[in-house]
């Protein structure tokens, strides 16, 4: 729980205090929803620049500050006017930073990893049933994982793009880089005397979010290096939304350490404050303040029945209609106007018609952090090469054609242009290949995107990653012909690669509705495309029937089911509950709301769900309303 809240000359003279290099002092400053938690992190590099802008302008040294979004990093950079003392990156673009000068080493933690993958498909294949199609995957990964262990010996330095795609024999992916970089950290004692005599201090936002192995490296570096090292994390364990984030950062957070907090909510108006102080009352008790002249808001509670003839779309917009006549704002009435929250992404992915594309891989736990954010495997190949293309081709712009083709296509880059006897014929050759591809979407069509794999893979046009080469092994003629004389028993199968195989199969267009969704670029948000983010006009919408009762159940949440029997072994045991997860997922996205609040819920117990939030003072009874 955060200590009592610090005025803004307090909060300055605790930061002032810590960050003091000849007597650091490592701190946690808890900034809830709309506290203004970039300006304190900004506000801390001001103090900073102030006392030892000088200095380490002189010494080369700088302060690192890792925030969670590259849109983020640039607006903090304008804030602090682009001063070279900050070095402010998104934590994969620092882990690279630290690791990209070890290429030695970075060969030799992958070769050992390589190893024990190979070890382990090859003890799956030996206990499997063999000539099935998960035998024959196995082969192809075993295959693809030797000929990547046979190249690292011949690889003499290691690229690595944070913000794209990796493809290529030299290039790690995000997983490998935030692994190598928690692990070269925590076991080299050469390493960590680099990294705090060139970054004695470190301010991480969004903390409750960074990936828990690079989190506890760090925490080790500031114990081993006290005097030295200065550790400031900023965030609000509340609004953990990513599975990887350190369950109970705050609780990890040493005695010794300074723990202020900023407690006043300057975005949400008074009656959603009071709303979020009863949601977090039941986890940590922490309570946040409106500001001065904060309006009161209005908020709302929808009940809606489930089942399979119930017109979801109709009741959303008869909510939204509701809403306007309570709040005298007509802007409701306008889509455009309100952002709908859904705290389960099925639900988001069919209102939004990418359900096809999104639902297959989002069943995949390991996957499920990747593809909210985007940086799953295979995801940027379509969203920053195929996409872009297609788009470019189809406004006829030309120049956007050539760029991406520049950008990303091994026909004609550098190496293979210099190699080449003809290369303007290298070039049009492209360009034919291109036509080509785009000729799939003659007459109006919809291709589907394992048809623009298999084009592309033909046509040689980019790079195809790694992640599909079982998928088009699959959709050889041959491979094809096996499979229908064959059946798999349910148990050999590989649920990964099945997976992406079914998500392939959906129309192109849904990848497009996809892209758009995790950009924020639609009427829907997710958790991450909305952190730090904040709206006039809230919609939440909860569906345990979309949602499945898989790991977000609010049924629970609400009173309508009681909790399991692992949700009381957990909870008694100390550990995350479901009904855990669920509630900081609803904290987070009624916190976006600056003026009023809608929240609509499908359930079969409407009854237990109005008589147990109005008792336990969420909603009062005339801001209950059937439908």
């Amino acid at each position: 729980m955060p200590k009592p809240d610090a005025s803004e000359d307090e909060l300055r003279r605790t930061i002032t205090t810590c960050l003091d290099l000849d007597n650091p002092r490592s701190f946690f400053l808890y900034a809830g929803a709309g506290s203004g938690k970039t300006r304190a992190v900004v506000e801390a590099m001001k103090i900073f620049r102030c006392r030892y802008g000088t200095r380490f302008r002189q010494s080369g040294q700088k302060v690192a500050v890792i925030t969670y979004t590259n849109a983020a990093c640039d607006e903090i950079r304008r804030r602090i006017d682009f001063d070279p003392i900050f070095e402010v990156s998104t934590i994969h673009s620092f882990a690279w930073e630290q690791i990209r000068s070890y290429h030695k080493d970075i060969s030799a933690w992958l070769r050992l990893r390589l190893a024990q993958d190979i070890k382990e498909l090859q003890e799956k294949q030996a206990a499997g049933r063999a000539g099935t199609k998960a035998a024959a995957e196995r082969e192809v990964q075993i295959a693809s994982k030797e000929k990547r262990l046979q190249h690292l010996y011949t690889i003499k330095q290691f690229t690595y793009n944070p913000n794209g795609e990796n493809i290529g024999k030299n290039s790690l992916n995000h997983a490998e880089v935030i692994a190598l970089s928690a692990s070269f950290i925590a076991e080299r004692p050469l390493m960590r005397r680099v990294m705090i005599r060139k970054h004695p201090v470190f301010l991480i936002d969004e903390s409750q979010d960074t990936q828990k192995d690079l989190i506890d490296a760090f925490f080790g570096l500031q114990a081993e290096y006290p005097d030295e090292f200065c550790l400031s994390l900023f965030g609000d364990t509340m609004q953990r939304i990513y599975a990887d984030g350190k369950v109970g950062l705050e609780e990890a957070v040493p005695d010794d350490w300074q723990q202020p907090a900023i407690t006043i909510n300057y975005r949400c108006p008074q009656r959603v404050i009071r709303l979020l102080n009863r949601i977090r009352s039941e986890a940590d008790g922490a309570e946040q303040k409106p500001c001065d002249g904060a309006i009161e808001g209005a908020i709302r509670l929808f009940l809606a029945g489930d089942g399979d003839d119930i017109d979801k779309a109709a009741v959303e917009a008869s909510a939204a209609k509701c809403m306007a006549e309570v709040t005298s704002d007509e802007k409701w009435a306008d889509w455009r106007s309100v952002k709908v929250l859904t705290l389960e992404h099925h639900m988001a992915s069919r209102r939004g018609g990418f359900d096809r594309f999104f639902e297959p891989l989002y069943k995949i736990s390991k996957f499920k952090t990747g593809l909210l954010d985007g940086t799953l495997s295979g995801l940027a190949f379509f969203a920053q090469q195929v996409l872009p293309l297609i788009r470019a081709r189809q406004f006829e712009d030309r120049f956007a054609v050539a760029q991406v083709v520049k950008d990303f296509s091994p026909l004609i880059s550098p190496d293979s242009l210099k190699e080449s006897k003809a290369s303007l014929e290298d070039v049009r050759s492209a360009g034919r290949c291109v036509e080509e591809l785009y000729a799939l979407w003659d007459n109006d069509a919809d291709p589907t995107l394992l048809e623009v794999l298999a084009k592309i893979d033909d046509s040689g046009l980019f790079a195809i990653p790694e992640v599909f080469a079982p998928i088009l092994y699959r959709a050889t003629p041959a491979q094809e012909a096996e499979q229908a004389a064959a059946e798999d028993a349910e148990d050999d199968r590989n649920p990964a690669v099945d997976a992406w195989e079914e998500a392939l199969s959906a129309p192109f267009s849904q990848l497009q509705s996809y892209v758009d969704y995790i950009s924020d670029d639609s009427p829907f948000g997710t958790h991450q495309g909305i952190k730090g983010l904040q709206f006039p006009r809230v919609m939440v919408i909860l569906d345990d029937s979309e949602a499945r009762g898989n790991l977000f159940q609010y049924d629970k949440l609400f009173g309508a089911k009681a909790p399991t029997a692992t949700d009381m072994k957990n909870e008694a045991d100390g550990k995350e509950t479901s009904i855990d997860r669920v509630r900081r997922l609803f904290y987070v996205t009624c916190s976006r709301a600056q003026e009023s609040l809608a929240v609509v819920i499908y359930t079969n117990e409407p009854d237990k769900v109005a008589t147990h939030l109005s008792k336990i003072g969420w909603f009062q009874d005339d801001e209950i309303i059937r439908m």
